[in-house]
């Protein structure tokens, strides 16, 4: 029984946490409908056009097609593997698999600015920089044991007698994960969706390394040049930001009750 002190000082904790990262969101909000320029709030007259002309002014049409070109389909490509490693590892099983699933996990613990330079070139001999499918590869394989990893653990949570009765009425391997893991570990496959999709559309560093043609840079890396532009001017620099947020906030707005059920559920319980 949580008493009434503790259950007063949970809320304090948990509205402090909330006041500190909503506070900045918010205020970007308010910069970015803010008629001055110089980031000073005012929201005496609200200007709703400083999205409009940040979106013209910084071509962000050109960037968010690359940004949804490059993000679909890492998502894509990892989801399909993660689903497929994960099966194998964690119901089918791999030969060897004591030394090869901790030596994939080795790529949750490498960061990558230590690998990016060798990694750089070797794309760069085989003609992959500047290119769509170049920066899909690179983002799929420095998330590809983090998903195999996640989706292990969530076919793991499958009740196994699930499979067994399965087996006995003569379904195979690809018709148990079709018809019994992948329903049970929906969540966990949207979550990972989710994270996936966010990773690689607020990704920085990785496309600047790799892109440098304009026509193939994501959105975060329009914002940069439209901040070396615009250096002076806060409103439109906080309203570019908010442009770029907004499919991240829509997904997860229309999906939350699932990434939290794959948060908090067995998918990551061994």
């Amino acid at each position: 029984m949580i008493s009434t002190q503790e259950k007063v000082f949970n809320y304090a904790i948990l509205t402090a946490v909330a006041v500190g990262v909503l506070f900045p969101v918010a205020w970007i909000i308010g910069v970015a409908v803010s008629p001055n320029p110089t980031g000073t709030l005012d929201l005496s007259s609200p200007h709703w056009g400083n999205f409009a002309t940040a979106w013209a002014q910084a071509d962000f049409t050109q960037y968010l097609k690359s940004s949804l070109i490059i993000s679909g389909g890492v998502v894509a490509v990892s989801t399909v593997l993660a689903v497929m490693s994960g099966y194998a590892f964690g119901v089918l099983g791999v030969a060897g698999e004591k030394w090869l699933f901790p030596l994939l996990l080795v790529g949750l613990m490498v960061p990558m600015e230590t690998i990016i330079v060798p990694l750089y070139y070797d794309f760069l001999a085989y003609g992959l920089t500047d290119t769509y499918k170049g920066i899909i590869l690179a983002h799929t394989g420095l998330g590809v044991s983090f998903g195999a990893f996640w989706m292990r653990a969530a076919f793991r949570a499958v009740p196994p007698a699930l499979a067994e009765s399965a087996e006995i009425d003569g379904a195979n391997s690809w018709t148990q994960l079709w018809r019994i893991h992948l329903p049970i570990a929906k969540p966990a496959v949207i979550t990972f969706v989710l994270l996936s999709f966010m990773w690689t559309w607020n990704d920085y560093f990785l496309s600047l390394i790799m892109l440098s043609d304009p026509g193939h840079q994501p959105m975060t890396l329009g914002l940069g040049a439209f901040s070396n532009r615009y250096a002076v001017q806060d409103n439109l620099l906080s309203a570019g930001a908010v442009l770029i947020s907004v499919p991240i906030v829509v997904l997860y707005m229309f999906f939350q009750r699932q990434f939290i059920r794959g948060m908090l559920s067995g998918a990551v319980r061994e």
